[in-house]
């Protein structure tokens, strides 16, 4: 009886505990409130229009466009040196001399043998003209007008290789003068004033690298080959040159040519462009990144490229509503450079996406933005800057 008291008892209290909570809320006039939505903060930016280059990068290395080693052609003292180690040139200056005497002597006595050969086709020119006429008195004989004509061919025609004999000694002379054959930078020099130069020593006086302008070598992939050639056909392709860092542009210049074959060997097209080098920021055997640009995109919708989600099917983003609620969005992604996306399709200009912050949002889901820095604007805009200059 004692257990079944205490049992009835306590439904009796929890029963008046009930009412007392029923009738407290009643007066009060308090009913239970729905939990507030929760809220997640992230930062986003506005899609601008911004001018982006879409282009292929290569690593490549710079070439002189021109290299000479500078050999003397005829043997002798060198007597002069006219030049400074490093020092620019232009084509025809003279850089050094050689003894020029002896061959100043060879000339002399190609000339005087000339006149001695004139001399004697005179001579033999008016024996002939003698014999001729004495012929027709019948005072001479055939034979004898025969040799004398034989005579005068024979000085005509040495008169002839005298000539080329004195174009030679002339030419002879001109090499011990020693011009530069180009326009360019100067090496180191080989040889010193006073020694014995010869036509076939192997080492040479100095080398002239043409470096204004100068070319650049590059590799790109050989599945970009289509593209390439089909860029090349609206005009000239702008190539562009980076330090290492691939953050310092170098100069600016045009697409030559691409090779006339494949590397079988690691599948890749060898180009080479042209840069006028006015500044000499490019030095041959230097190793710079390249980036061949095949179009311009004057008004494309861009983002940073942290905007963009991979899903399993397709790439999107998240849009702010005007209403702060979340759209998951599903784009097409053009060339993405620098840190930069090039919207295709998907979200216009204006529309603010999420740039971080995306791991904890659910589409319909409310945020709060805080909008992208805009010194992280401006590195980006800066960076599109040197993309596209």
């Amino acid at each position: 009886m004692t257990r079944k008291y205490f049992w009835f008892g306590t439904l009796v209290m929890v029963a008046l505990g009930v009412a007392a909570y029923w009738y407290t809320t009643r007066e009060n006039g308090a009913a239970p409130r729905a939990a507030a939505p929760v809220v997640i903060p992230v930062i986003a930016t506005d899609a601008q229009i911004e001018r982006v280059s879409d282009y292929l990068a290569g690593l490549g290395s710079v070439q002189a466009f021109n290299r000479v080693t500078v050999h003397v052609r005829v043997d002798g003292e060198l007597q002069d040196i006219n030049f400074t180690e490093g020092q620019n040139v232009h084509q025809g200056d003279i850089l050094a001399k050689i003894d020029p005497r002896l061959f100043q002597a060879t000339l002399d006595q190609a000339k005087a043998k000339k006149a001695q050969d004139k001399a004697q086709l005179i001579s033999a020119q008016k024996d002939l003209v003698r014999a001729k006429t004495l012929i027709d008195k019948n005072f001479q004989t055939q034979q004898v007008v025969d040799q004398t004509q034989a005579k005068v061919d024979q000085l005509a025609a040495a008169i002839d290789a005298d000539q080329a004999a004195i174009e030679n000694a002339e030419t002879q002379l001109g090499y011990t003068t020693i011009e530069a054959p180009l326009s360019g930078r100067l090496g180191i020099r080989l040889i010193d004033r006073g020694n014995i130069v010869h036509a076939n020593d192997s080492g040479g006086l100095v080398v002239i690298t043409q470096v204004q302008p100068i070319a650049v070598i590059f590799s790109l992939p050989q599945d970009y080959l289509q593209a390439i050639t089909t860029a090349m056909k609206n005009g000239p392709l702008k190539v562009l040159a980076y330090s290492r860092d691939n953050v310092t542009k170098l100069g600016e210049g045009t697409l030559l040519l691409i090779d006339n074959q494949i590397d079988a060997s690691t599948g890749t097209l060898r180009l080479k462009a042209a840069f006028p080098n006015q500044d000499d920021a490019l030095w041959p055997g230097q190793f710079v990144n390249a980036r061949l640009e095949l179009a311009m995109r004057s008004n494309a919708v861009a983002v940073p490229a942290q905007v963009i989600q991979r899903g399993p099917n397709a790439l999107y983003v998240y849009v702010v509503k005007p209403d702060q609620s979340i759209e998951r969005r599903t784009v097409k992604v053009g060339p993405v450079r620098d840190g930069t996306a090039v919207i295709e399709a998907g979200v216009s200009p204006g529309e603010r996406v999420v740039v971080d912050g995306q791991f904890k949002l659910r589409p319909g889901g409310k945020v709060a933005v805080t909008m992208m820095p805009t010194g992280d604007k401006t590195a980006r805009a800066e960076k599109t800057a040197e993309r596209t200059p």
